[in-house]
C-alpha cells in the first residue's frame, strides 16, 4: 500500500471531528462522489483495479521474434483516473503491467513452426496512490483508456537560464517533442512543452487556444480517453463485464461542518 491516513486527519477521525468513508465506483467511466451541504471532504488515497484485469486477448502472428515481445497489445496499458472539484482538476495517469505469452499454432513450413498464438493479459494487481484532494462540492471522477499520444510538433531547445547546456536539452540540438495531442485531433487540449509560456518565448510558434501545461487525456474514442466498458463490449462482445471492469475505491474523511479558511 502506498498511502496512509494523514496524521491530522486520523486525529480528527478518532476525536469525532471527521468520519472515515469509502466510495467505490467502476465499470462506466463517469462517477460523482456526493458531498453534503455545509460539509467538505478530504480524499487522501485510492485503490485502483485497472480495467482489463480479467481479460485475455488472443491473437496470431507468423513472425515470432523479439520485436513481437517488445510491443504487447496496449489497449489497456495506459489508463487515466481524474478528479474535478468544480474549481480544481487532478489527473493521474497509470501505466498498467501487461503480460504476453506465446504458444505454437497449427501451421508449419519445412517442419518449422511459423504460426503462433499470442495471449495478452493485464496484471490485475491493485494500484494504491496517496492523494490530498479537498472539496466542498461534489467530486466528479473520470476513468478511461488512453488510446494515443500524437506528436504534433518538435523543436530544439535553446540555452536559457532555465535550460542550461549540459544539464538539460538546452543547446543539445536534439529535436525534442514540444506539442502532444492527448485527445481529438481538433480538441480541448494540446500539451505544450517545456510550458505554454516557454513554447512562445522559445520561438516555437503561436500557442493554440487549447494549450495546456499538463499532460492528460480528454475524451475521444479514437485519439483520446475512451470508456473501458464500451471498449471491451465492442471489441470482444462480452456483456458480462464484472471480471474486466475497472474498480476504484476512494478513502476520504467527511467533515460535517463548513470548511475552515485554512486546510493545509
Amino acid at each position: 500500500m502506498s498511502w496512509q491516513i494523514p496524521t491530522l486527519i486520523e486525529q480528527d477521525i478518532k476525536s469525532g471531528k471527521a468520519q472515515y468513508r469509502t466510495f467505490q465506483t467502476g465499470n462506466g467511466g463517469q462517477s460523482i462522489l456526493p458531498v453534503p451541504s455545509n460539509s467538505y471532504v478530504v480524499i487522501f488515497g485510492y485503490d485502483f483495479s485497472p480495467a482489463g484485469g480479467g481479460y485475455t486477448l488472443r491473437s496470431r502472428t507468423t513472425s515470432f521474434n523479439d520485436a513481437n515481445i517488445a510491443y504487447p497489445q496496449s489497449d489497456f496499458a495506459t489508463q487515466q483516473v481524474s478528479f474535478y472539484t468544480g474549481t480544481d482538476f487532478y489527473p493521474f495517469i497509470h501505466h498498467v503491467d501487461m503480460q504476453q505469452d506465446y504458444m505454437p499454432g497449427s501451421r508449419t513450413v519445412d517442419g518449422a513452426i511459423v504460426d503462433y498464438y499470442i495471449f495478452t493479459s493485464v496484471n490485475p494487481s491493485i494500484i494504491a496512490r496517496q492523494v490530498y484532494i479537498t472539496s466542498t462540492n461534489d467530486v466528479t471522477i473520470t476513468h478511461g483508456l488512453i488510446a494515443n499520444s500524437i506528436r504534433v510538433s518538435n523543436n530544439t531547445i535553446p540555452v536559457t537560464n532555465r535550460t542550461p547546456i549540459g544539464l538539460t536539452y538546452g543547446g543539445s540540438a536534439q529535436s525534442i517533442n514540444t506539442q502532444t495531442n492527448y485527445g481529438p485531433l481538433v480538441g480541448p487540449l494540446q500539451f505544450m512543452q517545456p510550458s505554454p509560456k516557454d513554447y512562445q518565448d522559445f520561438g516555437f510558434g503561436l500557442l493554440p487556444n487549447n494549450a495546456d501545461g499538463q499532460a492528460f487525456a480528454t475524451p475521444d474514442a479514437v485519439n483520446g480517453l475512451r470508456d473501458a466498458t464500451n471498449f471491451v463490449a465492442s471489441t470482444s462482445g462480452l456483456n458480462n463485464l464484472a471480471a474486466v471492469a475497472y474498480y476504484l475505491c476512494l478513502h476520504y474523511a467527511l467533515y460535517t461542518e463548513t470548511v475552515p479558511e485554512s486546510r493545509g
